[in-house]
Order: structure tokens, then sequence, then C-alpha cells
């Protein structure tokens, strides 16, 4: 009987290791082609995606720049002398094109759709500011444009903040 155990154990125990063996090694094996098989997946997302972001984040370069104060006064003209229609005009002009674009911000990071807002809000308040101190629609103009030939416009500073993100996805 003794014997018929230790033969037993003997034909058993062997085939339990190389059970064992082979379950690790299978397990590493479909561990590493499911990791590949991940990897592979996010590449072709990456690929698809990089296009669509790289639009988005010319989209916003090309807001910065349609709302950059020293453009903006160039291109919209008044329609009256009167400063606060002519600031309106501005401001209103400066949310169209933010609401145009207000849908890249799924394609762009948090901390650049922050930085595009901070500059759109700067300029609003400085366009503000500088109309408390002008006449006319005419002097509004000529303030803003002075003041921005010697100051950094703040689209300035998120010009730079998406230019530093597309150099991170490249």
């Amino acid at each position: 009987m003794e014997d018929q155990l230790i033969d037993s154990i003997s034909y058993v125990l062997p085939a339990v290791v190389v059970g064992f063996v082979a379950y690790y090694f299978f397990r590493e094996f479909f561990q590493q082609q499911n990791n590949h098989q991940k990897m592979m997946l996010l590449s072709e997302k990456k690929k698809d995606t990089l296009p669509i972001k790289l639009q988005a984040y010319e989209r916003m370069l090309l807001f910065c720049d349609r709302i950059n104060p020293m453009k903006l006064v160039i291109r919209v003209e008044p329609t009256s002398e009167n400063v606060e229609d002519y600031l309106q005009l501005l401001i209103k002009t400066i949310d169209q094109e933010f609401e145009h674009n207000f849908v890249q911000q799924l394609y762009i990071s948090d901390q650049c759709w922050a930085a595009i807002k901070a500059a759109k809000h700067a300029v609003v308040n400085k366009l503000k500011l500088t109309a408390k101190n002008s006449n006319s629609a005419k002097s509004l103009r000529e303030n803003i444009l002075i003041d921005y030939s010697t100051n950094i416009p703040p689209t300035e500073t998120a010009t730079e903040f998406i230019k530093n993100e597309i150099k991170k996805l490249l």
C-alpha cells in the first residue's frame, strides 16, 4: 500500500510541478501579449488623434491672434464715435471668436485652455480699463494701439503656452 502511495506521488508530483510551471509561463506570456496589444491600440489611437489635437491647437493659435488687441482694433472699425458702442463691439467680436472655438477645449490640455481663457479675460478687462480713459471711439483705438505698442499683450503668453504644448505632442 505504501509502495502504491509512493508510486502515485512520484507520478503526480512531477505532473503538478510541470502544471505550475506551465501555468506561470502561460500567464506571463498572455500578460505580455495583452500589454503589447494595449500598446498597439494606444499607438493607433495616438496616430488617429494627433492630427485632431494639432488642428485644435492651430485653431487656438489663430484665436489668440484674432483677439490680439493690436490686430483687433485694426480689423474691427468703430460704427460710431461712442466709446461704449465701440467697446461693446470689440467685446462682442472677442466673445464670438471664443464661442466659435469653444469646442476645441476637448482636444487641448486643461492648462492650455485655462491660459487661453485667462488671456481672453485679460484682453477684455484691459479694453474696459482703456475705454474709461477715452473720449471717443477713435481715441480708444489710439489708446489701445499706444498701450500695446509698449506692453506685451496677454495673448502672447497664451500663444507661447500653446507652442510649448505642441512641442510636447511632437
